[in-house]
């Protein structure tokens, strides 16, 4: 196998830094190069449609202004009667669920499912004034954050390209490598001294790092959360993340919304035809009894799903601080049966929740939003600078020399065998890590074995160098 020589003594802040780091260096500059130039254009549509998507909730409220809001009045009428005027204009499909008016001014959402022409995931929004029953109008909506049209497609651009679950290959890839870009990116700044991060008075490539680097380390803690975030509803290893945090007992609970079907058979009914309620308790009856039960707004009230279920209502602010409490309540009798605390959750679903949020700019509002917007800037312009780079790294009209081979050879076994060992759990854990490493690896090692039957294997520097 060949070999690279050893990191110049420039490159480390002291003699205990360089032995420290002189056997790592090379292998994590290998890795961070090749991940850069092969991963940063998934990378970068990631960070402009990120950009998109942070400035869609308040274009969202700007578009759909009159659907989303009213004249504020003094008295809003009961729930099911809002409810009734929707069907009323749009007797298609079934109510899936109610969102009441949740401030003075703000439009009531009744949900329908099973619309015709509204893709089966989405429900169709039908916006209700509260204070006098008139329709407003007609959405399509998707996700417990009620996403409209406009945020849908940029939510569906940013997380599939809108090409389904193959299109989720791409973000899942993106989520999958930053962090390892961001940390080998780490390595590399903070092993290197003081004198060579400087950026003022510099030119040329060495400028062009600096820039890299000085964003790259202001930002990385950022970069970091996104992908750990995105990562865990991700295709695959969001699966894995799931299983792990059921077999630790950190799964999300829910609320149980079953009743005893011999107690109530005869006596009432869940919901009536096309989904409006049916006899025994109303969903005005319903949502005084999850007010009693503490239950503040915005809420959104499920109604049952058979003979057999509850009414769910639940809290939906994703805003911080955070309501997600839920009660069951009886369909018959209209008392609770059941209640779930966000206090509650098991620690590793508060903190999956968070960071969910977090990562879509709900939690801190427009704080939250302009911290992703930066990120995601910040993100672009250092993916245009690690290209610049690679370009400065070519000789004359030469483009993009790559990082000399060897490296492993470089690192002694007892920090290559652990590293090996843990890039094999994390490339199962996450797989399209693990995937696209190992064919960085067979790619590289098929190259170097060509190039040395040519005569023309590289050593850190000339051709033919032993």
């Amino acid at each position: 196998m060949t070999s690279a020589p050893p990191a110049p003594s420039a490159e480390a802040s002291g003699p205990g830094a360089r032995s420290r780091w002189a056997p790592l260096r090379p292998l994590v500059l290998r890795l961070h190069f090749y991940a850069g130039v092969l991963v940063a254009p998934f990378l970068l549509v990631a960070a402009v449609t990120g950009l998109l998507y942070a400035g869609s909730l308040q274009a969202e409220r700007l578009v759909y202004g009159h659907q989303l809001t009213v004249p504020a009045g003094k008295t809003p009428l009961p729930v099911s009667a809002q409810v009734a005027a929707a069907r009323k204009a749009h007797p298609e499909g079934a109510v899936a669920a109610v969102r009441p008016s949740p401030e003075a001014g703000a439009t009531t959402r009744v949900l329908l499912s099973g619309v015709p022409g509204v893709d089966p995931e989405h429900t169709l929004a039908v916006f209700v004034d509260p204070y006098t029953g008139k329709v407003r109008g007609a959405l399509e909506q998707y996700g417990s954050t009620g996403a409209l049209p406009l945020r849908t497609w940029i939510d569906g651009l940013h997380r599939d390209l809108h090409l389904g679950d193959t299109g989720r290959l791409y973000s899942e890839l993106a989520a999958s490598w930053l962090w390892v870009i961001t940390a080998g990116g780490l390595v590399l700044w903070f092993s290197r001294r003081r004198a060579l991060r400087r950026v003022r008075g510099t030119g040329g490539r060495r400028r062009t790092l600096g820039l890299h680097g000085t964003v790259g380390v202001w930002t990385a803690a950022g970069f970091l959360f996104l992908s750990a975030t995105g990562l865990t509803w991700s295709a695959y290893a969001g699966a894995h993340i799931d299983e792990l945090r059921t077999s630790l007992g950190q799964a999300t609970p829910s609320v149980s919304a079953s009743t005893t079907a011999g107690e109530h058979a005869g006596h009432g009914t869940a919901a009536g035809p096309g989904g409006a309620p049916g006899r025994g308790a109303g969903l005005d009856q319903v949502l005084a009894a999850a007010r009693t039960a503490g239950l503040g707004d915005p809420v959104e009230i499920v109604p049952p799903a058979d003979a057999h279920s509850a009414y769910v209502v639940r809290q939906i602010q994703r805003s911080w601080p955070e309501k997600q409490d839920s009660v069951a309540v009886d369909p018959v009798t209209g008392k609770v049966t059941d209640e779930l605390r966000f206090a509650d959750y098991p620690v590793l679903a508060k903190l999956t929740r968070w960071g969910i949020d977090l990562h879509t700019g709900v939690l801190l509002g427009p704080v939250n939003q302009i911290a992703l917007a930066v990120l995601a800037v910040a993100l672009i312009l250092l993916i245009l600078w690690g290209y610049r780079m690679w370009w400065q790294r070519g000789r004359g009209s030469a483009f993009g020399r790559p990082v000399p081979r060897g490296a492993w050879a470089e690192v002694p076994p007892y920090l290559l065998v652990p590293a090996l060992a843990a890039v094999a759990v994390l490339g199962w854990f996450v797989p399209l890590l693990g995937i696209p490493l190992a064919a960085f690896l067979a790619a590289d090692i098929v190259l170097g074995e060509i190039a040395h039957r040519r005569g023309r294997r590289t050593y850190g520097g000339a051709p033919g160098m032993k």
